[in-house]
């Protein structure tokens, strides 16, 4: 893909995005919300949908919008001026707490997207810290899904399969990764994980058949 959003260019938008932050969002929040991640992700997703499309160097996105509905992939969006499409998830990271599985996206949602060369589905994620003062923005990583190294990734069961990041106080990538190889290896991944749930779907129903058998004695 002949995108112009390289490597360099996320990590440019990585440093104007914590900048950004560090200036005019440290008190989006009344104190009693700084306890919820909740509401510090839907105000940090807030602020960012209207001010994100200032991080990106000139002239290289396009048709920026935010608004979408809670169940969509994207919390926002934007074309690069080649027309390729980024879909973008936002995630924010309490680092003071000790383990959080954010869900990402289904498998098959990933899968069907990806048809697409030209699509890309983008992670966003900001990292802070609470202390005495209040919030503080410490760091943001700003990847497409196929630069997340699979050893910080895991697969749920919810539908077909949820992507999820395992740990996201422990964060790996990997911008060298092909989306083919990535991808390749998320199939491999899904089959596994599909052979675990089909013997768990198995140990599941023969205790139902015990249970069944105690009701057909039962007077």
């Amino acid at each position: 893909m002949n995108a112009l959003l390289t490597p360099p260019v996320l990590r440019q938008v990585e440093a104007n995005v914590l900048s950004l932050l560090a200036a005019q969002a440290a008190h989006l929040f009344p104190t009693k919300s700084l306890a919820s991640p909740r509401a510090v992700g839907d105000a940090v997703q807030a602020f960012l949908g209207e001010n994100l499309d200032r991080c990106f160097p000139a002239d290289t996105i396009r048709n920026f919008e935010n608004g979408f509905e809670r169940r969509s992939m994207e919390d926002m969006a934007f074309y690069d001026h080649t027309g390729h499409y980024y879909a973008v998830d936002v995630k924010t990271q309490n680092t003071g707490t000790l383990f959080n599985m954010p869900n990402l996206i289904s498998v098959r949602r990933l899968a069907r997207f990806y048809e697409n060369d030209t699509n890309t589905f983008l992670v966003l994620v900001v990292e802070y810290e609470l202390t005495d003062e209040g919030l503080h923005y410490t760091d943001c990583h700003f990847y497409p899904i196929e630069h997340f190294r699979w050893d910080c990734l895991t697969l749920g069961a919810l539908g077909w399969g949820q992507i999820q990041i395992a740990d996201a106080n422990r964060l790996h990538f990997d911008p060298s990764r092909s989306r083919r190889e990535w991808m390749l290896q998320l199939c491999d991944n899904i089959q596994a994980f599909y052979d675990v749930e089909t013997g768990k779907i198995s140990g599941r129903r023969g205790w139902f058949d015990t249970v069944r058998e105690y009701w057909t004695r039962h007077a």
